[in-house]
């Protein structure tokens, strides 16, 4: 969970926790009726884009992160290649990783660092 010391900025409250924010309704609400959400690389995917950003820059260790979906991706930071033990590798569905993130499904490893939503 986010440090409860954490201060956000008004920029930062209507730049990126707003637009999270639907966004992850929109993921339960199609979760929770039994709906597909309709999604692509450039909304859905850009939004993916900026959560692994933060995501990673929280944590600061090295990983290799295959996310799948239409509004998934490839993301590294540090080891010698695919494999190597010095980084965590992941592989999961984009909203999973999303949801993972936010508190509202079960995680190990690099996924127990959260990212406000």
């Amino acid at each position: 969970m986010p440090d409860n010391d954490e201060y956000w900025t008004l920029g930062y409250l209507f730049d990126v926790i707003l637009t999270r924010d639907p966004f992850m309704h929109r993921i339960d609400i199609a979760s929770a009726t039994g709906v597909p959400m309709t999604a692509t690389a450039a909304h859905e995917g850009v939004i993916v884009d900026d959560v692994v950003a933060e995501w990673a820059g929280r944590h600061g260790q090295a990983y290799e992160l295959e996310l799948t979906g239409p509004a998934g991706g490839h993301w590294q930071r540090g080891g010698a290649g695919a494999g190597t033990t010095d980084r965590e590798y992941l592989t999961m569905e984009a909203f999973e990783f999303c949801r993972a993130l936010s508190g509202r499904a079960p995680t190990a490893g690099l996924l127990r660092t959260q990212v406000p939503f």
